[in-house]
């Protein structure tokens, strides 16, 4: 069978939409390790940033997705990160979970240790697992912990109250 060049262009155009449009719904989500939250907290540093670990069965993590989400599109510069506190195998779930929300523009990992303890206490050696775990960097550095369910005000009260305005 012959294809002439115009088909095969074609096809190759074809070829290469999908995989983009593979591509970009499915967010990138980097394995949380030993060192890793450090390294995030010293990859934002100088600068307002939030942290948000959660989990895709707690269902108040999914109500501060939704927070977020609305803040995200209100606040474009908004500096997320959210950890996932479940495993690599549930990567597919997670990506199909944060595509629900409009959080393009946070960055994503996933608890990659079998030893979550360890990483739980690398985070913070207060905090015991309760989902969802949120904290608020300033641009100096200051870090307010919370533990549970958020509201948008007091999230925007942040946002506002930081130092550089986002």
């Amino acid at each position: 069978m012959k294809f002439n060049g115009t088909i095969i262009q074609f096809l190759l155009g074809l070829l290469l939409c999908l995989s983009c449009a593979c591509s970009s719904a499915t967010q990138i989500t980097k394995h949380f390790v030993r060192g890793s939250y450090q390294g995030i907290v010293s990859a934002h540093a100088g600068k307002p940033f939030i942290i948000s670990l959660w989990s895709l069965d707690c269902t108040y993590c999914l109500d501060d997705m939704v927070l977020f989400g609305k803040l995200s599109k209100k606040y474009h510069n908004l500096d997320l990160v959210l950890i996932s506190t479940d495993t690599p195998e549930q990567m597919k779930e997670i990506a199909r979970t944060l595509q629900k929300y409009p959080l393009k523009k946070a960055e994503s990992w996933v608890f990659a240790d079998s030893f979550v303890e360890r990483l739980r206490y690398e985070v913070d050696t207060q905090w015991y697992g309760e989902l969802p775990r949120t904290y608020f960097y300033d641009a100096q550095g200051n870090v307010l912990a919370l533990s549970g369910k958020l509201d948008y005000g007091q999230i925007e009260r942040w946002i506002l109250g930081s130092k550089n305005n986002i």
